[in-house]
């Protein structure tokens, strides 16, 4: 009777995935820059217990590159130097963005632990610049890549309610702008410009987050639900631009199968404010104006803070995965106990686009992550 219901619980969780694998999508839109892929890890949301580290390296990518029906891919230009957002001057081509972060996680208390991020960052981009002004109007083709360590997260975590069968996780941090900001590409007749925030390795200024992460084991030792939640805001930076408020949601589970491969579903929803910034307005021009193509038409000269059309996004995935236990595996099949990768996990993600708004034009693609997983004894209980 036991393994009846093992083998329909796993045929169930089966059919969930597949079934959710399979529904029509719709691609996404994003503003000039980039974006990534965002998922829950258990062991990088939980407190380690008293005098463990636990490290997380993982790895991800993120590919936008399609149009949504309806739109042409001409957002505006923030222009740092000039401190002027103008209107319909770029037109986006391609973005792919790879994040290497390394997570480390440990527990200071059995219920309350310090968790440090440091990411990498690499990003290239393509698109069309000065729309209206050069090429017959037509722009030039822009490409530019970075790369570089972005801004760390230090992040403050307490174990509110612990117990046999459930758990949950209040977290504050702070993310310190260590990121390089100020990168410059060369400009359309050849000059150094500032790239724009979006494109950005760090953000420029100090960053606040509120988080949450709870778990519930519907069946000891076999399947558990878990949910995730937090809450991001930036300050404005030294050049005037504020990047929007962050939400993120995530509710999931993850199913033993055997007792080295855990099966994981969960659905992943972000809502991101617009982003702000102090600055005059233009736009290019267009073929209709009797000076096309030309300079760009100042429309208001006046230094205010204004929203950035083309930032702020609605966004909806369903991400499947698996996680494999290196000790359980090598143990189970080769009956080789191997203490160096004891406690040690190699994990996989795809985050699939259910459905997006993101005001603006770049579809991101479906994402990966990849990760491992190892827990370090520090100091003895």
């Amino acid at each position: 009777m036991g393994r009846k219901s093992s083998q329909l619980t796993i045929s169930v969780f089966l059919a969930l995935a597949l079934s959710c694998t399979v529904i029509t999508l719709r691609t996404a839109e994003a503003s000039c820059g980039s974006v990534t892929c965002f998922v829950v890890i258990g062991s990088e949301q939980q407190v380690s217990p008293k005098g463990l580290l636990t490290v997380n390296a993982f790895y991800s990518y993120t590919p936008q590159g399609t149009l949504l029906s309806g739109t042409d891919g001409v957002i505006p230009a923030v222009d740092l130097d000039n401190r002027q957002l103008i209107l319909g001057h770029h037109k986006e081509i391609r973005t792919i963005t790879q994040m290497y972060t390394l997570g480390l996680n440990y527990g200071v208390t059995d219920r309350f632990g310090i968790e440090v991020a440091i990411p990498y960052k690499k990003i290239k981009h393509r698109h069309f610049d000065g729309l209206g002004e050069v090429s017959g109007g037509a722009g030039e083709e822009t490409r530019f890549s970075d790369n570089g360590f972005g801004d760390v997260f230090i992040n403050a975590k307490y174990n509110v309610l612990p117990s046999l069968r459930s758990l949950l996780v209040t977290g504050f941090g702070v993310y310190v702008p260590t990121g390089d900001h100020n990168q410059t590409t060369a400009g359309l007749e050849g000059g150094a410009e500032t790239m724009e925030p979006t494109a950005q390795i760090g953000r420029g200024q100090v960053g606040l987050q509120a988080s949450f992460y709870q778990t519930y084991e519907l069946i000891p030792h076999r399947l558990n639900q878990f949910a995730s939640g937090s809450y991001r805001h930036t300050f404005r930076n030294n050049f005037g631009y504020q990047f929007g408020d962050q939400f993120d949601f995530s509710l999931g589970a993850n199913l033993v199968t055997v007792p080295w491969l855990v099966l994981s579903n969960q659905f992943n929803f972000r809502y991101m404010a617009r982003d702000h910034y102090r600055a005059s307005l233009a736009r290019s021009q267009t073929p209709s104006d009797l000076t096309f193509p030309g300079e760009v038409i100042v429309l208001d000269d006046n230094i205010r803070n204004r929203s950035v059309p083309t930032t702020g996004s609605t966004y909806f995935a369903y991400t499947p995965g698996f996680q494999v236990n290196l000790g359980d595996l090598i143990q189970t099949t080769l009956n080789v106990k191997t203490p160096l990768i004891d406690n040690t996990s190699l994990y996989f993600y795809a985050q699939v686009p259910v459905y997006r708004d993101f005001n603006g034009n770049l579809a991101q693609g479906v994402s990966y992550v990849f990760g491992v997983t190892k827990v370090f004894q520090v100091l003895n209980p």
